[in-house]
């Protein structure tokens, strides 16, 4: 059986230099989970939630897909988004897309992936519903990174519409739904100006993205 040696290898330093700069790390990560952050992003092995926004573990909580959807019948992420409001408490949940996502590049080109397809067929919609935004760009370029960024504003939507959400707002809970994107080029974060704090803050956004 092959044991992957080198991540353990990497484990074990890695732990090392934690309690060697930090002895309590650990025992404070034992102890609590408090974090102010829900992240759901791109399952994209290049965009590493933590490390973008220099937060340590035990900070941010985090839930991760391919092209970063969220969709009201999987319960995987409605269980994340329910666990982070009701029991954690989070007052902020992302949602960060990033430009040059494949899953979004798969929609814009039509190209046929197997199962995934079923799961992108989310994005699909987000795509027929902005055709005439997206299209009006001749370049490519331009039509991939308003789609990433469309994907985004409506995923921000679909947090805002589960029941857990708006039940947390009527209850007078601070909870604010952000949208981002991350740019892999450079490193940065762009707020996309949609940040969503209450019920009639959604209907304005909704009114504003049509």
């Amino acid at each position: 059986m092959k044991s992957l040696k080198q991540l353990f290898e990497n484990n074990r330093r890695w732990s090392l230099s934690q309690t060697q700069s930090d002895p309590d790390f650990f025992n404070r990560l034992v102890h609590q989970q408090t974090p102010e952050y829900l992240w759901i992003g791109c399952s994209d092995s290049r965009v590493p939630a933590n490390q973008i926004v220099g937060l340590a573990p035990g900070e941010l909580f985090v839930h991760r897909n391919l092209a970063n959807l969220v969709v009201d019948n999987d319960l995987n992420c409605v269980s994340v988004i329910q666990f982070a409001v009701e029991i954690l408490k989070v007052k902020n949940i992302i949602v960060c897309g990033h430009y040059g996502c494949a899953g979004v590049k798969a929609v814009l080109e039509g190209t046929k992936l197997g199962i995934t397809d079923d799961w992108l067929s989310h994005l699909k919609i987000i795509r027929h519903k902005h055709a005439k935004l997206i299209d009006s760009g001749k370049e490519y370029s331009y039509r991939l990174k308003k789609l990433c960024e469309l994907n985004v504003i409506e995923q921000v939507f679909n947090v805002c519409n589960i029941s857990v959400i708006p039940n947390a707002w009527q209850k007078k809970q601070s909870l604010t739904i952000h949208g981002w994107i991350y740019d892999i080029k450079d490193g940065l974060l762009q707020d996309l100006d949609v940040c969503i704090s209450n019920s009639n803050e959604l209907m304005e956004a909704k009114t504003k993205a049509v």
